[in-house]
């Protein structure tokens, strides 16, 4: 969620104490250089224009021709685009207030799952099958998600796979509710072709979460506490609690908010955490298992311009045709000059030579 300006002079008042350990609010830049890259694409704007509309993307990779693979992306004052890689408009759905997305997606068809704000007090998830032919969405209802404000969601990846060839039977969701809870909620798909939805569990960080994401290798559970750092929760265990991973401030690369977050599992078992650092309009990435911060990115201007205020962002390995062979990186533009908040596309491999990191 992008804050005032008037956030830098709160953020020195404000150090929550969260799930019983204390971590700082940066309000200065950090001394740790962002290297520069540049998008080779954007989506078309969002419909809402004026407003801080755009939010999350999710990408579904279509296997059988990566280049013709879809981003799924929120307006969250209105609902829901597909988009190509070209960045046209190939579908929207008036859904009304979708926060974040994300999707599991097999060979012909996606689930797709989104974070419902339309009632403030009870949270839902609103979900949609994304099929390949036509880029068309379907409705497929909403389930309940428990109290209060519906913002980040996520789904686990860790043994659903890809090679289906419709929606899955069954996933599991990861709700960032506004006040600080996350809730597990498995979704099955019953006879009917309809999904109902269970809360597992849940757990409590102190102050506002969004942004999540999971480790498809270890089921590991990362989520954003938007004004501390980045918590992660070992879900393989029953008794999992959320600890420390990344703080704000200067050993963490992040500046206020931690917003989105995304995952690369690499083929050398060394994988990857990608962190929207909103604050200074960067991104820090780290080793995923160990936690060490391996370096820091922003989206320069180019051909296309740059990106700032990142509220959500996506990766998905493997290569999208021929402008995005290393990889596709989607990251939210909080300010498009000239238009409404879009997406910017960078190819992954860019992100990689320019911190230095071998590419997988």
């Amino acid at each position: 969620m992008r804050k005032t300006a008037l956030f830098p002079l709160l953020a020195l008042a404000m150090l929550p104490a969260c799930a019983g350990q204390g971590m700082g609010v940066a309000s200065a830049p950090l001394r740790l250089p962002a290297h520069e890259v540049r998008a080779k694409g954007e989506t078309a704007p969002v419909g809402s224009v004026d407003q801080d509309a755009a939010d999350d993307p999710a990408i579904w990779r279509n296997a059988a021709d990566p280049a013709q693979s879809l981003i799924v992306g929120t307006d969250k004052k209105a609902g829901l685009y597909v988009y190509g890689l070209d960045g046209a408009i190939r579908a929207f759905d008036a859904a009304g207030l979708l926060n974040n997305v994300d999707l599991a997606g097999g060979a012909d068809s996606a689930l797709v799952v989104a974070s419902d704000r339309s009632d403030k007090r009870q949270s839902k998830l609103a979900l949609f099958a994304l099929r390949r032919e036509g880029a068309a969405l379907e409705r497929l209802g909403t389930i309940g998600s428990g109290p209060g404000e519906a913002y980040g969601i996520c789904l686990q990846r860790k043994g659903v796979g890809d090679d289906f060839a419709g929606l899955p039977q069954s996933v599991t969701a990861y709700a960032a509710i506004k006040d600080g809870t996350v809730r597990e909620i498995v979704l099955s798909r019953g006879a009917d072709g309809r999904y109902t939805g269970r809360i597992a569990r849940s757990w409590k960080l102190a102050t506002q979460i969004e942004g999540c994401v999971t480790s498809p290798r270890t089921g590991d559970l990362y989520v954003g506490e938007e004004d501390t750092g980045i918590w992660r929760i070992r879900t393989a265990q029953a008794d999992a609690q959320p600890e420390q991973f990344a703080a704000v401030g200067e050993a963490g690369g992040l500046v206020a908010d931690v917003e989105g977050l995304a995952y690369a599992m690499n083929a050398d078992g060394r994988d990857y955490l990608v962190a929207s650092s909103q604050g200074d309009s960067a991104y820090a990435l780290f080793d995923a298992e160990g936690g060490a911060l391996l370096g820091r990115f922003r989206i320069a201007d180019g051909t296309v311009d740059g990106v700032s205020e990142t509220d959500g962002i996506e990766l998905a390995l493997g290569g999208f045709g021929p402008v995005y062979p290393g990889g596709l990186f989607v990251a939210q533009d909080g300010n498009n000059p000239g238009g409404a908040q879009n997406f910017k596309l960078v190819d992954w491999g860019d992100v990689l030579r320019a911190l230095g990191l071998p590419r997988k």
